[in-house]
């Protein structure tokens, strides 16, 4: 009767098992050596795991399998030493747990013994590929800590990131579109407090269907998020304590400047205070919390009720000593004329070109003073080396452990510090775009801000609210809005002149030509003087 016989298969990862044939081949010359031997081959188990742990699912269940069969002799084929085991704790104990559940080793390569010489040779060859993986691990290692050192981005592409074969570089990441785009907003808008919490930013991830899942029930883990906001690799730097690399720069494009990245550390960490909301809404009440009650000046906020066939939403007064005290206001009533007043806020085409020349004067001058910031960055910059230098004299010097501890905690701040400088000054002074496209973006806006409210984003209303209003506006529920304060884009387009009705109404009416008033005195001529007298 012919003696039963397991084969055991092992490559070190998935990669190998998908991509190659390494456990085909150990297969069919593992069958052939049973033919020879006249085995009947009862089980086959594959593992794709390294040869340095114990801990391997096939070859558990190869040893549960063979323990529940101990009456049946069995033997376990492997098509060479090293597919046991590179390590010669974990081959030693899977040796002695074979020969407990009477069953041994053998293979088509080596022949294992209890003599003195075939425990040698076996020792021998296990001792030599543990050698080769700890080597190979090693210069692995190696590879990647010098490649790191050089500003490359060595492990798995963080999300938004993709590797690509890139010229000279070889494996760069690069942006992977549009999950890149997304998290950059969200990461810009932690860093600026518009969104409050990792929870905020939790749920704006989750608005995205392009933006990938943690779980099968379609939620970003809040564990994901924290991982996300404390990663450099995001601000295009790489680092790694433990290899003892200090922040380097990348090669790679990064999703956000160096300077958001320490503002959302500073949130993070409490030093930077959070960022007072004056707005608290919703994609259903989206004016709650900014527009106050005309009676007592108290935040509306929102509410629903059911009728019979649907939803009524209201914006109340929940002051129980206000007038107005659960006197609900129709949704589309007082957001109605919400849009009414946005719609009023259409400045002239004579005013447009008024800012024109005026914003043309004040980009010229910031260019100018673009200059003298990039003179003082650079200054700093060369205070921070001495300051350096000092510090680092006086660690060599102290025999405190303390004061040597505190001077190195110093050091790392003004090297972060000298990052964020270095950083600013390729920027200050550099427009990243030319005035006239800038100008068309902001004039696309303040030319009429009901196009943006009218949008389906709760972001892009909230946007109108801030840019718009320069505090919060007060309702009554029978007089309709009173006289809001509006944001200084508006009030200069409004009044620059020091009049009340330079905005057009939704109907337009054609402004009369107006003269230059007087300048009071010297010191009230602005800036803007020279374009309003070339236009006049």
């Amino acid at each position: 009767m012919s003696e039963k016989a397991v084969i055991y298969c092992r490559v070190s990862d998935t990669k190998q098992r998908v991509e190659g044939h390494g456990l085909d081949s150990q297969e069919v010359r593992c069958i052939e050596y049973a033919g020879r031997c006249d085995y009947e081959i009862v089980k086959v188990f594959k593992d794709d795991a390294s040869g340095g742990i114990a801990d391997r699912p096939r070859f558990l269940e190869m040893l549960s399998y063979l323990e529940a069969r101990k009456s049946d002799a069995h033997v376990v084929i492997v098509d060479d030493i090293n597919r046991i085991s590179r390590s010669l704790e974990v081959h030693l104990m899977f040796r002695e747990r074979l020969k407990a559940i009477g069953a041994r080793f053998e293979s088509p390569t080596q022949k294992f013994g209890e003599g003195a010489d075939d425990r040698m040779v076996e020792m021998m060859l296990v001792n030599v590929a543990e050698y080769q993986r700890l080597k190979n691990a090693e210069q692995t290692k190696n590879r990647m800590w010098g490649r790191m050192k050089n500003g490359y981005w060595v492990f798995q592409a963080p999300r938004g990131y993709k590797y690509e074969k890139v010229g000279a570089h070889g494996k760069l990441l690069v942006r992977d579109e549009p999950v890149a785009s997304i998290l950059q907003e969200a990461l810009e808008g932690f860093a600026s407090g518009r969104l409050q919490t990792m929870s905020e930013m939790k749920r704006f991830l989750e608005t995205f269907p392009e933006y990938p899942r943690d779980t099968k029930e379609g939620e970003v883990r809040i564990q994901r998020i924290r991982d996300l906001l404390t990663r450099v690799v995001y601000a295009g730097y790489v680092e790694h304590e433990a290899w003892a690399i200090p922040k380097t720069p990348g090669h790679h494009e990064p999703l956000i400047s160096l300077e958001t990245y320490q503002k959302i550390q500073d949130r993070i960490n409490g030093k930077s205070p959070k960022v007072p909301s004056k707005i608290n809404l919703n994609t259903l009440v989206p004016l709650r919390g900014f527009v106050k009650c005309g009676d007592c000046d108290r935040p509306l906020t929102g509410s629903r009720s059911k009728g019979r066939s649907k939803y009524y939403v209201y914006y109340d007064c929940h002051n129980k000593v206000c007038p107005s005290y659960r006197k609900g206001i129709k949704k589309e009533q007082i957001e109605g004329d919400f849009e009414e007043l946005l719609s009023t806020m259409r400045p002239s085409k004579y005013l447009f070109r008024l800012l024109h020349a005026m914003l043309k004067d004040l980009w010229d001058a910031q260019a100018e003073r673009g200059v003298a910031m990039v003179d003082a960055v650079k200054k700093e910059l060369l205070e921070i080396e001495r300051d350096i230098e000092r510090l680092v004299d006086r660690t060599l010097d102290t025999t405190n452990g303390t004061l040597a501890k505190r001077y190195e905690q110093r050091i790392g701040d003004l090297e972060a510090r000298k990052l964020v400088l270095a950083e600013q000054q390729g920027k200050v002074g550099q427009p990243q775009t030319t005035f006239e496209r800038t100008f068309r973006t902001a004039m696309r806006f303040l030319s009429n801000p009901l196009i943006l409210w009218n949008s389906d984003r709760l972001e892009d209303k909230r946007a109108v609210l801030k840019l718009t209003f320069a505090d919060q506006i007060a309702y009554h529920r029978n007089q309709g809005f009173r006289t809001a304060d509006l944001s200084l884009p508006f009030k200069a387009l409004g009044s620059v002149y020091g009049g009340e009705k330079e905005m057009v109404r939704v109907r337009g009416l054609e402004p009369p030509r107006i003269a230059p008033l007087e300048p009071k005195s010297s010191a009230s001529t602005s800036s803007a003087t020279p374009a309003i007298n070339r236009l006049l």
